[in-house]
């Protein structure tokens, strides 16, 4: 049955957390919650607290949620050169593994961390029930204006005003507040991410051919607009369905967390059937 939302000094209370070790890192995680588990992963150059407002939706839903925090954020820490991204998704193993979770889980990764999550479909298959890709580019060739905004939004020689005009482009639909994300940016962890994803074969794009998929595009998200489900099945394989969700960018988890809540419920119900 699900579980009763906690709320402020409850919820930290019932929380867990530990550190995992992979070779020479080590991978702080959180979990919550008593069931099928969720392993959230985050954003690029972002840490685990950007599911904050997801995570308990989840967890009150009956799901156990895992969100490990990636090398150089946080209590993770580790080799931060000659990376793939399948070297960062045995991180996030390691940390699944640490929280205890006996079961395959449904793994979502928010915009890069989708990267992450489908690597992880490759390299830890027995432990990957679903996947499920929020606001992900599904190519990893951008625009080189989105990615100059991208870039913008994290590079601290820029003042606040213009940070949040690249913010505002690239990350946030018309209306919504970018400021909750001028906070939270790791520019060291962008780069090994990146990096890793440029070392990295292309044997994890495709993971709709190994695992069920939930593409939640969000509607006006400039670095990765909603794709055609044509587009979706010839980048990721036959078993991927899209749910897309109004009035939000790229950012998409601060935008509207109940709708992400809600569409990684419904996935993860119907996976664990």
């Amino acid at each position: 049955m699900p579980e009763p939302m906690l709320r402020g000094k409850q919820r930290e209370a019932a929380m867990e957390r530990g550190v995992a070790a992979h070779g020479a890192a080590r991978i702080a995680w959180q979990a919550e919650g008593r069931g099928a588990p969720v392993l959230l992963l985050p954003s690029l150059g972002r840490g685990a607290e950007d599911f904050d407002a997801v995570a308990p939706m989840v967890a009150a839903a009956g799901f156990r949620v895992v969100r490990p925090e990636p090398r150089g954020i946080g209590g993770s820490e580790g080799p931060m050169e000659g990376l793939t991204l399948y070297d960062l998704a045995e991180d996030a193993a390691a940390a699944l593994a640490a929280a205890g979770v006996g079961s395959p889980a449904v793994v979502a990764g928010h915009a890069f961390g989708n990267w992450v999550a489908r690597a992880m479909a490759v390299v830890r298959a027995p432990v990957v029930r679903g996947v499920a890709l929020l606001a992900a580019s599904i190519d990893t060739v951008l625009d080189p204006a989105v990615r100059a905004s991208i870039d913008g939004s994290f590079d601290p020689r820029l003042g606040e005003a213009e940070r949040l005009r690249h913010l505002q482009r690239g990350y946030f639909a018309p209306g919504h507040d970018a400021r909750v994300w001028l906070a939270g940016w790791h520019a060291p962890v962008a780069r090994m991410q990146r990096a890793a994803t440029a070392a990295t074969d292309a044997a994890w794009k495709r993971v709709a051919e190994r695992v069920p998929v939930l593409y939640v595009a969000a509607a006006e998200d400039t670095i990765a607009p909603v794709p055609s489900e044509a587009r979706l099945r010839e980048a990721l394989g036959p078993r991927v369905e899209m749910v897309v969700v109004a009035r939000a960018g790229h950012a998409l988890l601060p935008e509207q967390p109940e709708a992400v809540a809600r569409a990684l419920i419904g996935f993860a119900g119907k996976v664990q059937e």
